[in-house]
């Protein structure tokens, strides 16, 4: 059998044999060959590992945008996730990375709020473990990166663009607020070499909450985040921006596993635990999940990092009755949870928006027996004490009798 190099000779010698007759022939031999390669490369992958958005394990997957998307006008979505019956599971669904950040009329005044909350509050709304650490720096500059200098101006035109600067620098501008936000801060400010400042941007540039997770460095060899690891990786909250949480003070959540973070919901060791560090650790690049969960409050703000959501069995709080219940300031709950993994640095990004819905307005569109139902269903699902849990006992009767009135 003749050498590759004979064998492509005698193709040489047969092509210029035929061009000298036909060369047209020639022509669309060649060109038809050009087409074939251009088309298979457009098919075949750039990269080795890629997932089922066709995302390499190094980039996020591109964001579809929203040209004619008007923030103003845009009512906020209504979550009714309430049931029959409460059981604790991880109930989660895919989600379009595009569909990460949803935004709508209530924005610009909630931004406001967040502004705020960053003066009163500095330290409980923001919050990084361990300020020398590269690896949290590393997790907040890509998610600060990716969401001012990616996300918001491809998904959000209308709201924000990118421009360059006379000294070669890019910004994201708000179109809504006329803010200018550098990609790259300035590293002569301390709060910029420690990812604070990328944080507080965050917090008060969208209305989303972002917890940053990492696997705690260990040098077991069974300890890992491969999907065929006999044990996971254990996920440790490392950086937050958190200016909307629902009864919990995200300080004191730092430095804890994702266990550990859990320790007062009822229920979580047994039904959760082990799911939940899994998922954490085999959650891929490029796969997006998010859940909706519901509580109601009597008197809480948005901002409830002090109590005021949750309880505990045998506290011994006194039961509203419906004349003590102030059904103007009674609020359905609900946060749009979302989770992605960071594909530079690893991290696990756990992000909500918190929506508040007046519980007069469940009552009118008529579901006031669906969440009389759900609040009876607390007691009544795999896990009993979720009732105590959000305070069921407190507001239960009272609200279930508005409903019903």
């Amino acid at each position: 059998m003749p050498s590759n190099k004979m064998w492509w000779s005698y193709v040489v010698d047969a092509l210029t044999t035929s061009a000298e007759k036909n060369p047209v022939a020639i022509l669309v031999f060649v060109l038809g060959i050009c087409i074939g390669i251009w088309k298979y490369i457009q098919v075949v992958p750039n990269h080795p590992n890629l997932k089922s958005r066709n995302v390499s394990q190094e980039e996020y997957p591109p964001i579809e945008a929203l040209q004619d998307f008007d923030w103003e006008t845009t009512e906020p979505p209504k979550f009714r996730p309430f049931k029959p019956k409460y059981h604790l599971t991880m109930a989660l669904s895919n989600l379009d990375p595009s569909d990460l950040i949803q935004m709508d009329k209530t924005y610009k005044d909630r931004l406001a709020i967040r502004s705020s909350l960053l003066q009163k509050h500095p330290d409980v709304v923001i919050g990084i473990n361990n300020k020398t650490d590269p690896r949290i720096y590393a997790a907040i500059r890509e998610l600060y990166l990716f969401v001012v200098g990616t996300y918001l101006p491809t998904r959000y035109p209308r709201m924000f663009r990118l421009t360059s600067q006379p000294s070669g620098t890019t910004i994201l501008e708000s179109l809504v607020t006329g803010a200018k936000i550098p990609l790259d801060l300035d590293e002569s400010d301390a709060a910029s070499r420690t990812g604070r400042k990328e944080l507080e941007i965050l917090g008060t540039l969208v209305d989303e909450e972002f917890l940053i997770l990492l696997p705690e460095p260990s040098s077991s060899p069974n300890i890992t985040t491969a999907t065929n690891s006999e044990e996971p990786a254990k996920y440790v909250l490392e950086a937050y921006t958190t200016f909307f949480p629902s009864g919990f003070d995200t300080r004191k959540k730092l430095g804890l596993r994702l266990a550990s973070i859990h320790t007062p919901v009822p229920g979580y060791k047994e039904k959760l635990e082990r799911s939940m560090d899994r998922f954490f650790a085999r959650v891929e690049v490029g796969q997006f999940v998010q859940r909706v969960n519901w509580s109601v409050t009597t008197d809480s703000e948005l901002f409830a990092a002090f109590g005021g959501v949750h309880g505990a069995e045998g506290e011994g709080e006194k039961a509203l009755r419906l004349g003590e219940l102030d059904v103007d300031s009674t609020l359905l709950r609900c946060e749009r949870q979302t989770l992605h993994r960071l594909p530079q640095s690893r991290g696990v990004v756990f992000a909500f928006h918190t929506y508040t819905y007046p519980i007069r307005m469940i009552k009118d569109e008529g579901l006031g027996e669906d969440l009389t139902a759900a609040i009876d269903g607390l007691k009544e699902g795999n896990v009993p004490g979720m009732h105590w849990y959000k305070r069921g006992p407190v507001w239960g009767e009272a609200v279930k009798e508005f409903l019903r009135s």
